[in-house]
C-alpha cells in the first residue's frame, strides 16, 4: 500500500529500541509517506536527529522550549495536519504521560493536540509490561481509541527473556496502513483457520511432528481480523502469540485438530486450513518413557494413516467456503490441481517448501492459487501478511463472480 499524501509523525522516546525507528522511518518513506520525526531528550541518547533528519528529509522536532526555534508554535498546526501519529519505541514513561494527559515536552505535547489515530508500540525491559500500573495505562489509551500494539516477547536488553520487545516493524507498519485505510469488507464473516504443526506422542516424551512454525495460519487470522471478520484460530503447538480478538483453540494431535474443527464448522462462512497436519500417528504410543538403551540397533514404529480432515471438511462444510494448503517439493502446480480434484475443495494455496526463504520457518511465502472452476493465480514472494491477504482478495473474488463449473487440468 502507498502512504502517499500521508502526514505522518513518528515520535520516538528513551529506549534502547529507538535505533529501530531508523528501520521504521525508512519503511514509511519508502511507501511515499511524508514523515515528521519528533524525539524527547532520553531518545537523542540513544540516536541522534541527524540520522532520522537525513531519512526523512524534514528537521526533527525535540525543543518545545528553544527560544531560537519557531518550532514552539508549530505543534497544533502539525497535530492538525496528521493523518497518523505513531509512537514507537514507546516506554512506560510515556505511556503514562499519555495516558493522564501531562504534556512536558514536544512529543507529549503534540499527542494531546493531535486528532488522528494514535498508535504506540511499546518496548521497556524486565516486567515493566506486566506491572499492574503500566496495564491500567494501557487500558486507559486503549479505552480512549488508542492502538496499543503488544510487545513482543525475546532477549531484552538487560540480558533477561520476557515480554517487552519492539513489535516488528512489519508489524507496525500493517497496522499504520489499517489505520489509514482500514478495510472492513470480511465484517459479517465467520472464518475458522488452523495453524501449526500436530504432534503424534511416541511416548511421553517424544512425538512425530513437522517443520511448520505456524506463521502463515497466523497470518491468516490476523488479516482477516483487521478486515471486520470473527476469527476461531485453532492452533498446534507454535512459539507464536495468538492474534488479539480471536477465539483461540490450543490442539495438540491431529485427532484433537479435527474434533475443534468439526466442533466449529457449523457456524463458519470461510474455512481455511492451513495446518500442516501429521499424515500418520503412532498406532499405540508407549504410556510410559521408552528407554534408548535397548534400541542401539534400530527401533520400529508401527504407524497408521491420521484422519484425512481437509477431506471430511470438505464433505460436512454445507454453505462454507473451503481452503486447503498444498506444502510441495516438486512439481508444485501438478501435485496441487490432483490434490484440489481429490479433497474436493474450492480453493487451494500451493507453495514450494524446498525453496530457501519461503515456506515453512520463514517469514516470506510464495504461492499459488487454484481454484475448483478452473482459476490459476502465481503470487510472487510476498511476506505471509501479504499472502493472507492475497488469499482474502481471492475468496471474495471467488464468491463474487460467475463460476464455469470445471477444474483445473494438469
Amino acid at each position: 500500500m502507498t502512504l502517499a499524501g500521508k502526514q505522518v509523525i513518528l515520535g520516538i522516546t528513551g529506549s534502547i529500541a529507538a535505533y529501530k525507528a531508523v528501520l521504521l522511518l525508512r519503511e514509511l518513506t519508502a511507501r511515499a509517506a511524508e514523515v515528521t520525526v519528533v524525539m524527547t531528550a532520553g531518545a537523542e541518547h540513544f540516536v541522534g536527529p541527524l540520522t532520522f533528519r537525513t531519512l526523512s528529509g524534514r528537521p526533527v522536532l525535540s525543543n518545545l522550549f528553544d527560544p531560537q526555534s519557531d518550532d514552539a508554535v508549530e505543534h497544533v498546526a502539525l497535530a492538525e495536519r496528521t493523518h497518523v501519529f505513531i509512537v514507537a519505541p514507546a516506554t512506560a514513561n510515556l505511556l503514562a504521560k499519555a495516558a493522564h494527559g501531562i504534556a512536558d515536552d514536544f512529543l507529549t505535547t503534540l499527542l494531546l493536540a493531535a486528532r488522528c489515530p494514535v498508535l504506540m508500540a511499546p518496548a521497556m525491559d524486565g516486567g515493566m509490561w506486566d506491572h499492574a500500573a503500566v496495564q491500567a495505562n494501557v487500558t486507559t489509551l486503549r479505552e480512549r481509541g488508542v492502538t496499543v500494539l503488544e510487545p513482543d516477547t525475546g532477549a531484552l536488553a538487560s540480558g533477561l527473556h520476557g515480554r517487552g520487545r519492539l513489535p516488528e516493524i512489519e508489524t507496525i507498519v500493517e497496522e499504520v496502513e489499517r489505520l489509514l485505510a482500514p478495510v472492513r469488507d470480511l465484517a459479517g464473516e465467520r472464518m475458522l483457520v488452523t495453524s501449526g504443526p500436530t504432534r503424534e506422542p511416541i511416548d511421553p516424551v517424544r512425538y512425530l511432528s513437522n517443520r511448520s512454525s505456524g506463521k502463515m495460519g497466523h497470518a491468516v487470522a490476523t488479516a482477516a481480523l483487521r478486515r471486520g471478520a470473527e476469527v476461531v484460530l485453532i492452533s498446534g503447538p507454535t512459539a507464536l502469540k495468538p492474534p488479539a480478538g480471536a477465539v483461540y483453540v490450543p490442539v495438540q494431535t491431529a485427532e484433537e485438530m479435527r474434533e475443534a474443527a468439526l466442533q466449529h464448522l457449523g457456524t463458519a462462512t470461510v474455512v481455511i486450513k492451513a495446518a500442516a497436519v501429521a499424515d500418520y500417528r503412532v498406532e499405540r504410543p508407549s504410556a510410559t518413557k521408552i528407554k534408548s538403551g535397548g534400541k542401539r540397533d534400530g527401533w520400529s514404529l508401527d504407524l497408521v494413516a491420521n484422519p484425512d480432515i481437509l477431506k471430511e471438511l470438505a464433505q460436512k462444510k454445507g454453505g462454507a467456503f473451503l481452503v486447503g494448503f498444498a506444502a510441495e517439493t516438486n512439481d508444485v502446480r501438478a501435485h496441487a490441481a490432483d490434490k484440489l480434484r481429490a479433497k474436493g475443495i474450492d480453493l487451494l494455496v500451493a507453495n514450494d517448501v524446498s525453496q530457501h526463504g519461503i515456506g515453512f520457518e520463514a517469514d516470506d511465502n510464495q504461492v499459488i492459487l487454484l481454484d475448483r472452476w478452473g482459476g490459476v493465480l502465481d503470487l510472487p514472494r510476498m511476506t505471509k501478511i501479504q499472502v493472507a491477504h492475497a488469499i482474502l482478495d481471492r475468496v471474495l473474488a471467488l464468491r463474487a463472480a460467475p463460476k464455469p463449473r470445471r477444474t483445473p487440468s494438469r
